[in-house]
């Protein structure tokens, strides 16, 4: 199975991939890709600094994810690519899952009630509206 893990360096990616490494589902067979959605800069400032700079901005600031994700997942015995785009999180997610013929999405979520989603919105929910590949969410 192709699964995606999606990682934001919260505590609750680190409850997700506790989830992930504990239980028997989830065994080191499966072909497994962290991903980490970055955020745009707004517009003028990724025209003052240019994209090479702002290419490398986002890329650092991936790595500072998905580095302690992998090692994560390296000490349970896991093997995983990283990877990492820059765009909406849940569009983003939902996206990258789908291009790539993944089978599960994984991702923690932040446990937002209704009200708290209408105001501040979801990755999780946003992951779910635009996507077409099955999402596990871990509280």
């Amino acid at each position: 199975m192709k699964i995606l893990l999606a990682v934001d360096g919260s505590d609750y990616t680190g409850k997700m991939l506790d989830y992930v490494t504990r239980q028997p589902l989830f065994d080191q067979q499966h072909d497994y890709t962290l991903f980490n959605a970055q955020p745009p800069l707004p517009p003028h400032a990724a025209s003052a600094v240019g994209a090479g700079a702002t290419r490398d901005y986002h890329q650092d600031e991936a790595r500072k994810v998905l580095e302690p994700a992998l090692a994560r997942l390296r000490d349970g015995g896991y093997h995983a690519a990283t990877e990492w785009r820059t765009g909406s999180a849940g569009e983003t997610i939902a996206r990258f899952a789908a291009d790539g013929g993944y089978d599960l999405v994984v991702m923690g979520t932040h446990g937002y009630g209704a009200l708290g989603r209408l105001i501040m919105g979801s990755v999780a929910t946003q992951v779910l509206a635009n996507g077409t590949v099955p999402v596990l969410l871990i509280p």
